[in-house]
């Protein structure tokens, strides 16, 4: 009787091996097996997961943002902006490349941009290593603690920061737009080039 289970477990196993490695069924067995949805053969987009309480940080972000989006407007890269609280896994999962931005909030990141964190943290720890992203931090009087944080959850993601961290410290002046913009404009554009 063991034999018999053990050879129906065997056969089981190899029956699910041969179907995970053949192409048309990939997909249909991953999902049996892990009960996720694979990884997407092909990222692609920018993903832009932003917080912003006062709209300091939202200052900075438009100006990102409209950047990315005018290097890209001759590819079919698509630039998504969305709240931490909005993008979640299946974003993440679905982009090339990520923009975080958030508020220095008591030395740290902001707590929506911790939520999104805990939310996708392990759903994608296996599944965007080496996705590149940059960061954007507004903070009142300093941004290192929170810079700091971010970097920590993105090494334990293996994400590859692919631009300096941008910090914005006090009032927003002409200069910090025009570094935003460049950063988002950077970014799409490295994504867009394969050069990311």
């Amino acid at each position: 009787m063991r034999e018999s289970a053990a050879g129906s477990c065997a056969l089981l196993v190899t029956t699910a091996r041969a179907r995970f490695c053949s192409a048309p069924y990939h997909h249909e067995v991953a999902r049996e097996i892990v009960g996720e949805e694979p990884v997407p053969e092909t990222r692609h987009g920018l993903l832009v997961v932003h917080h912003s309480r006062a709209g300091h940080t939202e200052i900075l972000v438009e100006a990102a943002v409209g950047a990315a989006r005018a290097a890209v407007e001759d590819s079919d890269l698509p630039v998504e902006a969305l709240s931490a609280f909005e993008a979640g896994p299946d974003e993440v999962l679905r982009a090339s490349g990520v923009l975080l931005a958030t508020p220095a909030r008591f030395g740290y990141m902001s707590g929506a941009l911790k939520d999104f964190f805990e939310r996708i943290y392990h759903p994608c720890l296996e599944r965007t290593q080496g996705l590149p992203y940059a960061l954007l931090v507004k903070g009142d009087t300093d941004t290192s603690g929170a810079v700091a944080s971010v970097e920590r959850i993105a090494t334990g993601l293996a994400w590859r920061r692919v631009l300096p961290a941008l910090e914005v410290v006090g009032e927003i002046r002409p200069e910090d737009l025009e570094a935003a913009a460049e950063l988002g404009g950077s970014l799409a554009a490295g994504l867009d080039t394969g050069v990311f």
